[in-house]
């Protein structure tokens, strides 16, 4: 069956839906599709831990719970004006008795606009009043992160009111390597490649292709150092952009878990988490911690799929800068991970090496 458009009155069915603000369900339209299955179909399987969230638009559903008959559930009843089975793991398995439309709502999402709500007192329209209707959504984009989602509602409302919007062409150079680092972006529209020069390769080796939602400029900015890589825009894009000296106070500190090194020694060692240095193979010849892999920040965003989601890095490299910027990326890109405070020089004088 073909998904179909929502509107704002079917949102307004449902709690807590109905008590975000009128820009807020705009934008969480613009998110939503209206969703169809025939009988007998599964909404959602007990035991699944996806942080999605679920409404019964209209038909009747069957809950399941080890394979037992446990209840029904009919569209439009008080008992599904709420998310179908909340949290997580599930308690139960959904499955349709009839044609039934539903939505799925990203919990993230959702949580991050209700906070808003309820501490914030912004309105879209402040940060970018030019944007035509189509291009109005770069805000919800950016929440939509993970990497977003982990800054406190106060932060974000400077970040939105901080960020500058710029367009680019296709074939645009937005940062070259070897500049000095000046901004922050994330793409809202477009696509862009990156590249990075080297000795053997003069035309750049290709390490990532980003689309919306997707960051970048934030290793020269947490290491205080040059641009490593060149981005260069594939299409016609929109960009916003944050300075520096803004990413440092409202960016930075959120997202920067630091751990010392007996505390991570320790979780490495009961298997709670890994090692993941960030250094040069030959840096990581000369030395490195017990079963400790290695990604080179220059390629950790070409690797990324190699690296498991539930799995928790502590990411290490000699004083903590290489690091930083590694764990930045993982962290906004979903993955769990923490630097290790000092950094190797710190641990090898720790240890006497």
């Amino acid at each position: 069956m073909e998904d179909k458009s929502v509107s704002l009155e079917v949102l307004r069915r449902f709690s807590p839906l109905d008590g975000l603000r009128l820009e807020n369900l705009k934008a969480l339209v613009r998110q939503t599709r209206l969703l169809q299955i025939p009988p007998g179909r599964i909404l959602f399987r007990e035991g699944e831990t996806d942080a999605r969230i679920y409404f019964l638009v209209a038909g009747e559903i069957e809950l399941r719970k080890d394979e037992r008959h446990v209840a029904h559930r009919r569209a439009g009843t008080p008992e599904t004006q709420t998310a179908l089975v909340p949290g997580t793991p599930r308690r139960f398995t959904a499955r349709a008795v009839s044609e039934v439309e539903y939505l799925v709502i990203d919990a993230n999402l959702l949580d991050v606009l209700i906070t808003w709500d309820q501490t914030g007192s912004y309105e879209v329209s402040e940060f970018d009043p030019s944007s035509a209707p189509d291009e109005s959504d770069w805000m919800t984009t950016l929440l939509q992160t993970p990497a977003f989602q982990r800054i406190p509602p106060s932060y974000m409302q400077q970040v939105f009111s901080r960020v500058q919007e710029v367009r680019f062409k296709a074939g645009d150079v937005v940062i070259s390597q070897g500049d000095e680092g000046d901004y922050f972006y994330a793409i809202t529209a477009g696509r862009c490649t990156v590249t990075r020069e080297t000795p053997l390769n003069r035309e750049g080796i290709r390490l990532a292709e980003l689309g919306p939602g997707e960051t970048f400029g934030e290793e020269a900015l947490l290491s205080d150092s040059k641009r490593n890589a060149t981005v260069r825009m594939l299409t016609d894009g929109r960009l916003m952009r944050l300075p520096k000296a803004d990413f440092n106070a409202l960016l930075k500190e959120p997202l920067q878990q630091l751990m010392t090194y007996d505390d991570a020694a320790a979780a490495t060692q009961t298997g709670q988490a890994l090692w993941l240095d960030v250094r040069l193979p030959s840096e990581f010849e000369a030395f490195r911690l017990p079963g400790a892999i290695n990604v080179p920040l220059y390629f950790l965003r070409l690797k990324l799929s190699q690296l498991s989601t539930t799995q928790h890095y502590i990411v290490v490299c000699d004083t903590g800068r290489r690091s930083s910027a590694a764990a930045f990326i993982l962290t906004e890109r979903g993955f769990s991970a923490s630097i290790l405070e000092g950094g190797l020089t710190r641990v090898q004088a720790l240890l006497g090496d």
